[in-house]
């Protein structure tokens, strides 16, 4: 089974930062990736991927950055991993049942008749998966991170951020 890369998640992460920004605020891919530790270059490679498929906009200029590109209860996890891993499926059948040794490299109808059952329950595996990333957005995932985080941290956040424009 193929698994979403470690960009969605960390590409989540940076965009939280963004749900409670004002409409003049912008944060840097640069500042986002050092808040958490991460390669900056990735970084900045995701938000080019995010701003492509129309999550976020770029604001051009000193003190430019990042900023949603719409609300974020109109963001849906979904969205975002669709923006970062293009759609693909999270399985990909092999067709195995037409490899058994009994069938001589000519496996009969009844072998590969209609769709391999493992990859029906696999499909709908991933119908599944995706309704749930679709039924949550962005402003889901950062109200249960403000339920979670004590208000002393989302204020270093705030200075955080804004002592990089300075």
């Amino acid at each position: 089974m193929a698994l979403y890369a470690s960009s969605v998640e960390q590409a989540l992460h940076c965009l939280l930062f963004l749900v409670d920004m004002t409409p003049e605020q912008t944060f840097s891919s640069n500042d986002l990736a050092e808040l958490q530790g991460l390669s900056p270059s990735y970084v900045a490679k995701l938000f080019t991927q995010l701003k492509n498929a129309g999550l976020v906009i770029a604001v051009e200029g000193v003190g430019g950055g990042y900023q949603l590109a719409r609300s974020a209860k109109d963001i849906s996890v979904l969205d975002v991993v669709d923006g970062l891993e293009g759609g693909k499926p999270l399985f990909r059948c092999r067709d195995i049942r037409r490899n058994c040794a009994l069938f001589r490299g000519s496996p009969p109808s009844w072998a590969t008749r209609g769709l391999c059952s493992i990859h029906a329950v696999m499909l709908e595996a991933e119908q599944r998966m995706r309704q749930t990333l679709k039924e949550n957005s962005l402003a889901d995932l950062a109200q249960g991170v403000r339920r979670k985080a004590p208000q002393a941290y989302m204020a270093e956040v705030t200075t955080w951020f804004q002592s990089r424009k300075t």
